[in-house]
């Protein structure tokens, strides 16, 4: 089986490859304006694929998971919140509980990706289908296996099997990692609450492939993690964008 922990192999064709840089660096930026740093979505990129590598033997996941759908899920992964861009200081950044108004506004960054992304394809007439993984992933990662997530209060097969991966993805990573108001949990902890979301917030096959695989997530959060600096600077621009809201 392959490993996720090595780099898939450079893409040689000059357009793709500016693609590529071009969306992580999107993806960074994006980032800049919450309590993530950069290198979350570089570990989320990494979960996502290390999944799909795995999950790819599953006949639920054969036919989907080709070599094409791995490499544009993997390419596509960084900007999966996207529609954070569009989320007031006010909300995006706040330390403590959000309002059930807030709530709402934060809920929204699903929809202003996918919408942003289909009105860019109608300005232009075009359709691209190899945008379709990312308007899934940007779309639907908020969607949980129950029906009880947003926005479109999606259940089961009818989450894209792309965002499935990424829910799982996101969630661990959101629970392991520092903030700048919060300490992450530990690894094991991580595992038992994702553990607890079986067949409820995640797809029950996605969650055992993440254990079959929690070494790999593991090494994959120590390979990219975040620095004392990354943290200094978050720290600072959080300190500033609140100035500035206050």
């Amino acid at each position: 089986m392959e490993s996720s922990l090595s780099n898939p192999p450079p893409d040689t064709d000059p357009l793709r490859a500016a693609i590529a840089v071009t969306i992580l660096a999107l993806a960074s930026l994006a980032e800049t304006r919450d309590s993530d740093t950069g290198k979350h979505v570089l570990r989320v990129q990494h979960y996502v694929r290390a999944l799909a590598l795995r999950l790819r033997p599953n006949p639920r996941f054969e036919r989907e998971f080709t070599d094409l759908f791995i490499s544009q899920l993997f390419i596509s992964a960084p900007l999966y919140d996207m529609g954070t861009i569009g989320i007031p200081d006010r909300i995006l950044l706040k330390p403590g509980r959000l309002t059930a108004l807030e709530y709402e506004i934060m809920k929204t960054h699903t929809t202003l990706a996918y919408e942003a992304l289909i009105q860019a394809e109608q300005t232009l007439g075009l359709q691209v289908d190899q945008l379709q993984i990312l308007k899934d992933i940007a779309h639907s990662h908020q969607e949980k296996w129950d029906g009880s997530g947003y926005p479109q209060g999606l259940a089961g097969e009818g989450i894209p099997a792309s965002a499935r991966l990424v829910a799982l993805a996101d969630v661990y990573d959101a629970l392991i990692s520092d903030r700048v108001y919060k300490a992450g949990v530990s690894h094991e902890a991580a595992v038992a609450i994702i553990f607890q979301g079986h067949a409820s917030h995640f797809d029950p096959d996605v969650v055992d492939a993440f254990i079959e695989i929690q070494d790999e997530f593991r090494a994959i959060a120590q390979r990219f993690a975040d620095t004392d600096l990354d943290m200094q600077k978050k720290m600072e621009y959080m300190a500033n964008a609140i100035a500035e809201e206050a």
